[in-house]
């Protein structure tokens, strides 16, 4: 096999980011889409030019014209449909948040590793040039000691009270929604689990947080860092980073995604001396985990993000969820 034909579990307005990496990718071809009905179906085909379209998302697992499926479904789906693509013997790349549940996630892993098949959770900014880059400057030392992580990502649905984000049995809430991105920054860069974790929510008339901030507590031989995570429904659109070491800081104005990513800057703040910029090379953001997805299944090379990070994603939020609800503080 030298292509992947790609299916979309779902309609999702996600999948309009990924239908042009997946068509970018010399080694992809955009094949099916899945919906509850075939009419959906159907109109979603043709607005996209995808050539075939299926009425109910087991129709197109049961069918041989597809070897893997992004799974955009709402998150109390995504444990359910990645199982099930898996038996079918169809590799699976499904959307943060990967399930709602350690239980969920260790029955998906299991999956995996019996069918043989690939899975991997879909956090596309991990596979951004800039992100590795952050990455690295971590890694060898560039900005001495790591002190403290602060990020956060927002964005205002406060005008839309039917948002399926707001559905307490669909998995809603900020911190499933979108705090899961900073909380995959602070474990990338610190490469584990916090040691500890504290949380705050305000819970609105839906019964999900609508707004949350976290401490992730990470104990080193050197000196203890800190992770200050946050993230809302409830203000306007806004992500950013900042990475603290002795030697100095590393600014991210937009670490997860951009209304423009041409205004994607990376700015070195040394000790001492003027900021500089540092060049990022450009890529399309959602190109990297489909071209990832690529060379797990054409060249057996494992996903860049292991199902240990994605495991440990989930245990940061239940635990995060829990030191919230408690008012205390949770280890992991």
């Amino acid at each position: 096999m030298t292509q992947v034909r790609w299916g979309l579990v779902s309609t999702a307005n996600i999948n309009r980011r990924l239908i042009p990496a997946i068509r970018q990718s010399a080694r992809g071809e955009m094949v099916a889409v899945a919906s509850r009905s075939q009419a959906s179906a159907e109109a979603y085909a043709a607005e996209w030019e995808i050539p075939r379209a299926f009425g109910s998302y087991q129709a197109m697992l049961n069918s041989d014209e597809i070897d893997a499926v992004y799974i955009s479904l709402p998150n109390h789906l995504h444990a359910e449909w990645t199982i099930k693509a898996l038996q079918a013997g169809k590799h699976v790349l499904c959307e943060k948040p990967f399930a709602l549940s350690l239980d969920e996630v260790d029955q998906m892993i299991a999956t995996a590793e019996a069918t043989g098949c690939v899975l991997a959770e879909a956090f596309m900014y991990r596979h951004h040039p800039q992100t590795k880059l952050v990455g690295e400057w971590v890694r060898n030392g560039r900005l001495g000691e790591i002190t403290l992580i602060r990020a956060t990502f927002n964005f205002d649905i406060s005008g839309d009270p039917d948002n399926v984000r707001l559905v307490p049995e669909y998995g809603g809430g900020c911190l499933w929604d979108v705090g899961v991105y900073p909380i995959s920054l602070a474990q990338f860069l610190m490469g584990r689990l916090p040691d500890w974790v504290a949380g705050s929510q305000w819970v609105g008339d839906k019964e999900v947080d609508e707004v949350f901030s976290g401490h992730l507590h990470y104990a080193n031989e050197d000196g203890d860092c800190a992770a200050q995570i946050s993230a809302s429904f409830r203000t306007p659109w806004h992500t950013f980073a900042e990475v603290l070491g002795t030697n100095g800081r590393l600014e991210l104005n937009r670490p997860f995604v951009g209304l423009d990513d041409s205004q994607r800057r990376l700015t070195f703040y040394p000790r001492q001396g003027e900021p500089q910029e540092i060049p990022v090379p450009e890529k399309e953001l959602y190109l990297g985990e489909v071209e990832d997805m690529h060379d797990a299944i054409l060249a057996g090379t494992a996903p860049y993000i292991s199902l240990t990070e994605t495991h440990n994603h989930v245990k940061t939020v239940l635990a995060l969820y829990k030191a919230a609800a408690t008012r205390q503080i949770v280890t992991l």
